[in-house]
């Protein structure tokens, strides 16, 4: 079983708009992402976001690149300070391959627990828009890899 951490992609600044939807670039740098992970064969089978309209603005461009025909649901417990444990406690039983769209530190929290057993353990460093694959293995979990958006900095507008 495959999970997908995902940290939301650039939002606009809260004095623009509150709700804090994604930026330009922000929607540049998922879909971007997705065709990466869409290009490579990533296929999943559930998608689960924190509610807020970044993240599940997120989701949906992923969803659409890596599966088309999985519902989209919000979830409780992954708000960027929510403990970390008994979500990485549900996931310890899933046979199902789940992307995940939150915020930090939860996300980066979660895989650190999930891969060292330590949550303050640092294992990833996100940016915006990034995507780390964690897979399960019998009990124990390890980290596949990560991608972040500045890898596609062509993709962005960036010089």
């Amino acid at each position: 079983m495959k999970l997908y951490l995902v940290q939301h992609g650039e939002a606009v600044a809260k004095d623009i708009d509150p709700e804090r939807p994604l930026s330009e670039r922000g929607v540049r740098d998922v879909m971007a992402i997705a065709g990466v992970l869409r290009d490579a064969g990533v296929r999943i089978e559930r998608t689960w976001h924190s509610g807020k309209s970044r993240a599940e603005q997120t989701a949906k461009i992923l969803a659409r690149a890596i599966a088309p025909a999985a519902t989209i649901e919000q979830v409780d417990g992954i708000s960027p300070n929510d403990p970390v444990t008994v979500f990485a406690e549900d996931a310890d039983v899933w046979d199902q391959d789940t992307l995940v769209v939150g915020h930090l530190p939860f996300m980066a929290r979660l895989a650190s627990l999930l891969t060292t057993g330590d949550p303050e353990q640092e294992l990833v460093s996100y940016t915006p828009g990034s995507v780390a694959c964690l897979e399960r293995c019998d009990t124990d979990w390890i980290l596949l890899w990560m991608l972040r958006p500045e890898l596609f900095a062509g993709t962005r507008g960036d010089s």
